[in-house]
């Protein structure tokens, strides 16, 4: 009897151990589950997260407001001449300007004629033969704003000459410029000088006719308008012409009336005028942002007297003088 009860009692103390052996893996078992189970829902979690970040990171760079820019738009004869100038005013803000060049038909700017990276190859490929006091000086307008106005983060389009330099720097110009929704046009009623030719009526009637400078500042609205003219300026065209010089009349017959021949410079009326004629004067500034000097009455010198504003010469340059222009 006791050797069987021994028996028996090894037998329950085995199975006790078993069962608690049994439990103890089970336990190990849920546990381990579980483990995996959130090692698995922080493994998704964190890539639902990453998968967040990098899609919002997405969005915002895609969304990204960019500055808009200014368009620079230059009207040389060949090369220019003070692009060092420009360079100094340029740098470092290439994310907020764009360059056009217009010169004359085959110019080519290259390391060999610009001492300027930003000039490099930003001549426009479709330049005309560009003569003073004729309609070609705005075709050339036209024709660089059609170019500028590719780019849709060109909001601004400033004409200049190959003989303009900057007087403030950029941030200064760049804030003055895009502070207002206007465009920056000298424009006012032009009473005499004959220059109104009646047969530009009814197209251009004689109350829109404005005279101005040609360096105007454009919004985009106003540079589109200038692009999409086919109504005034072919009348420029054809009935804005400047008086003969009379060198001219020496080998050509004089004409019976010089007072009936219009002395019309299409660069100082065009734009005023067509911006007159569509009702747009509401949305400019009547001032240009160029400065030039018309005041030659008291110079002696010959080469400053003419149907142009002073070129300032090298001696000229002074301190005192860059401050009174600004």
């Amino acid at each position: 009897m006791k050797q069987r009860k021994s028996t028996h009692q090894k037998s329950v103390y085995y199975y006790n151990q078993w069962k608690k052996r049994k439990i103890f893996v089970m336990l190990s078992l849920l546990l381990l589950t579980g483990s995996c189970f959130v090692l698995t829902l922080n493994s998704t979690t964190t890539s639902t997260t990453t998968s967040r970040i990098l899609t919002l990171a997405s969005l915002r760079s895609h969304f990204v407001v960019q500055k808009p820019k200014i368009a620079f738009l230059f009207i040389a004869r060949n090369r220019l001449p003070l692009d060092m100038l420009w360079d100094a005013f340029f740098k470092g803000q290439e994310s907020r300007f764009s360059i056009f060049v217009h010169s004359r038909p085959g110019f080519l700017f290259n390391k060999a004629n610009t001492r300027s990276e930003y000039f490099l190859n930003r001549q426009v490929n479709d330049s005309t033969q560009v003569d003073w006091g004729e309609a070609t000086m705005i075709e050339a307008e036209r024709i660089l704003l059609r170019h500028a106005l590719v780019d849709p983060l060109n909001e601004r389009f400033v004409f200049l000459s190959d003989s303009c330099i900057p007087l403030y720097n950029f941030s200064y110009t760049y804030d003055y410029i895009m502070s207002t929704s206007t465009s920056f046009v000298d424009s006012f009623a032009d009473t005499k000088e004959g220059r109104y030719n009646p047969k530009m009526a009814p197209l251009v009637p004689v109350n829109n006719w404005r005279k101005g400078s040609q360096w105007v500042v454009l919004t985009r609205k106003h540079a589109e308008v200038v692009v999409n003219d086919t109504t005034v300026f072919p009348m420029f065209q054809q009935h804005c012409k400047r008086r003969s010089l009379p060198e001219f009349w020496r080998d050509h017959p004089i004409p019976a009336d010089t007072s009936m021949e219009h002395n019309c410079i299409p660069d100082e009326h065009y734009v005023q005028t067509l911006l007159a004629r569509e009702g747009l004067e509401g949305e400019i500034t009547r001032r240009s942002l160029t400065h030039s000097s018309w005041d030659l009455s008291s110079s002696k010198d010959p080469e400053r007297r003419g149907w142009h504003p002073v070129t300032y010469k090298f001696s000229d340059a002074t301190p005192m003088l860059i401050q009174s222009i600004k």
